[in-house]
């Protein structure tokens, strides 16, 4: 299977396959093994990169110019969003898994998943 790899800041290896492009060899295998599954009909509805915002984007409050028309106001914050390595309906089990392929839980990921918990009620599964 062709694919094409670079290092990241981690000095683990992004490879691009298929399509997608994963932040490690780790990430790679495990999609793969997903894909397996998936054919199998073990799994369905097998998604990469999914996006759940934690904290919406933050603006000051709106305002009108002399013509009346709204002008949106500034952003302040921007939204905080944590992207799934992988969200799958899980057949056997009859729920949706959101998992991360994990090789180092760095303080930023570790606040994230609780807020999914928090905001979502999502846990994440780490492989």
């Amino acid at each position: 299977m062709p694919y094409r790899a670079t290092y990241n800041k981690y000095r683990n290896k992004k490879i691009e396959f298929d399509g997608h492009t994963f932040d490690s060899r780790k990430e790679y295998e495990r999609y793969l093994l997903l894909k397996a599954l998936e054919r199998n009909g073990d799994i369905t509805d097998l998604e990469c990169q999914k996006k759940f915002i934690l904290i919406p984007v933050q603006r000051a409050p709106d305002t009108l110019n002399s013509r009346g028309k709204r002008i949106q106001g500034k952003v302040l914050e921007r939204e905080c969003a944590y992207y799934a390595d992988f969200v799958y309906y899980d057949v056997k089990k009859a729920r949706f898994v959101v998992e991360d392929a994990k090789g180092m839980r760095t303080e930023v990921y570790k606040i994230k998943k609780k807020l999914m918990l928090w905001v979502h009620h999502i846990h994440i599964k780490e492989v």
